[in-house]
């Protein structure tokens, strides 16, 4: 069996810098890898994806059921690795991801006030896609841990990752949504055993080559 390493967080965490920056530790290195980044916008698995993202279903994140709008992220994870992960992951490969199952726990839970009701779905979720649709269980996730008020700057300007004439997604457009998501996190990471990467210090936003090489060396340890 393979590896599976993950990199997650909230919107504007840095999650993409990360991988590359891990991409290029591994490289120097001379280690084998692939990487993938959820959703997978290059593939038609993610258009419902897409569609819930621009707003076509309700332009409030938090009117939309976890339920539903797990089983869209869910579907292009299951596609992807099918598709293009299944037979490097059989054969003992290393596989790096933005996001993955975690981002949904991170932004659906989030949804869900009450804590029974979130324990519930949090096991649905586990098993939707780990038992039925049987994707990896990651071997180690890290979670960027930045606060909402420095992603709510770093985000300012961003534009849509699928379309980039188009105006910020759902989640993103959201303030409250961004700070519910943040706060699901960072129980989360608590409770699955995260690796939690903090990426402010002293009021300050940590560079990223030394939140770089904080996740490299504990990725040593694994490969």
């Amino acid at each position: 069996m393979g590896r599976l390493i993950v990199i997650d967080g909230t919107d504007g965490s840095g999650k993409q810098t990360q991988l590359e920056i891990l991409e290029n530790n591994l490289r120097k290195n001379n280690i084998e890898y692939r990487k993938i980044n959820f959703p997978n916008y290059n593939s038609p698995s993610s258009s419902l994806v897409k569609m819930y993202l621009s707003g076509e279903f309700g332009e409030n994140a938090d009117e939309i059921s976890p339920y539903i709008a797990s089983n869209f992220f869910a579907a292009d994870r299951y596609a992807t690795y099918k598709k293009e992960l299944e037979e490097y992951y059989e054969k003992g490969g290393l596989i790096l991801a933005d996001r993955y199952t975690t981002a949904n726990m991170i932004h659906q839970a989030g949804k869900i006030k009450d804590k029974e009701e979130r324990e519930k779905f949090l096991k649905w979720l586990w098993n939707l896609e780990f038992n039925i649709y049987k994707i990896p269980v990651p071997t180690k996730v890290f979670f960027l841990n930045m606060p909402p008020e420095y992603v709510l700057k770093l985000i300012e300007n961003r534009k849509n990752k699928f379309d980039k004439e188009a105006k910020k997604d759902i989640h993103e457009s959201n303030k409250e949504y961004l700070k519910e998501s943040y706060e699901a996190a960072v129980e989360l990471a608590k409770e699955y055993n995260w690796t939690e990467i903090k990426c402010v210090k002293n009021g300050n936003i940590r560079t990223r080559e030394e939140i770089g090489n904080e996740i490299f060396e504990d990725v040593k340890k694994i490969i």
